[in-house]
């Protein structure tokens, strides 16, 4: 890629992110915490998306799916709809109304309920996650395409501070709202952590917002993500298999082209 291009593709990322309304990181930050988003441990996967480095040789490993598993959890959120008192179906049926909810694009309008795609004979995403966590899988599409997402080259690139202000500012507009939050997290160059996550709920304490958010690489607890105020950067503080220091974040699946 010429630095020239580099440049533009850097500019379209930047205007588009300005499009998107959110009050003041300030003013935000006087608002008291909704309910969260979503409820880790009830709208989130029983499975993990695995390391193949703490996993080498297992035959059936699910690994490189974590851009998938976090898209999944807003497209859940938006278009399912669970329903644990009607009959359990095939598992085969299970497949093909996973695969119908996750091919809706995350950023479309929520479905009204009536319109939803049930999911029969289970309470909650984790429980069918649990106890069909094969057809669950199966219906949850390819990867490929999430690999060469063209927004993924935001990794090799230094991101002023202000613009890592705008999305935790546009990030806490959009919890307030009720909608959990898709990012891209990295600290690159370092190739520790180049992953996803669902932001779902915060709290603010004195100049920083901790972001609660859902790791696909660990089912069993939320991670955190700690954002300073006054140095305007985020912080890797409790991520699965991170080290604690800085890092960038940037929002995915919220525009057609984002």
């Amino acid at each position: 890629m010429t630095r020239s291009l580099a440049r533009w593709l850097l500019v379209v990322v930047l205007l588009a992110a300005g499009c998107v309304s959110a009050p003041p990181l300030r003013t935000a930050l006087t608002v008291s915490p909704p309910e969260p988003a979503i409820r880790f441990g009830v709208d989130t996967f029983a499975f993990p998306n695995e390391s193949r480095t703490k996993n080498r040789g297992k035959p059936d490993l699910y690994a490189n799916w974590c851009f998938v598993m976090a898209r999944a959890i807003t497209q859940f959120h938006r278009f399912a709809r669970f329903e644990p008192s009607a009959p359990r179906v095939s598992a085969a049926e299970y497949a093909e109304r996973v695969s119908r909810i996750t091919s809706r694009a995350p950023w479309r309008s929520p479905l009204p309920p009536d319109d939803r795609i049930v999911i029969p004979g289970y309470a909650s995403l984790y429980e069918f996650s649990r106890d069909d966590e094969a057809a669950v899988k199966a219906g949850m599409g390819g990867r490929f395409w999430t690999w060469v997402h063209w927004t993924n080259w935001r990794i090799g690139f230094p991101m002023p501070r202000a613009e890592q202000e705008g999305v935790a500012q546009e990030t806490l507009a959009e919890l307030q709202a009720g909608r959990p939050v898709q990012w891209l997290v990295t600290n690159f160059p370092t190739w520790e952590m180049n992953h996803t996550v669902v932001v779902y709920d915060y709290r603010v304490d004195g100049g920083r917002v901790d972001f609660i958010v859902y790791d696909p690489n660990d089912p069993t607890a939320p991670g955190l993500v700690r954002f300073d105020v006054e140095e305007r950067r985020f912080w890797s503080t409790r991520l699965y298999d991170t080290g604690v220091g800085p890092m960038r974040a940037f929002r995915m699946y919220y525009q057609p082209l984002l």
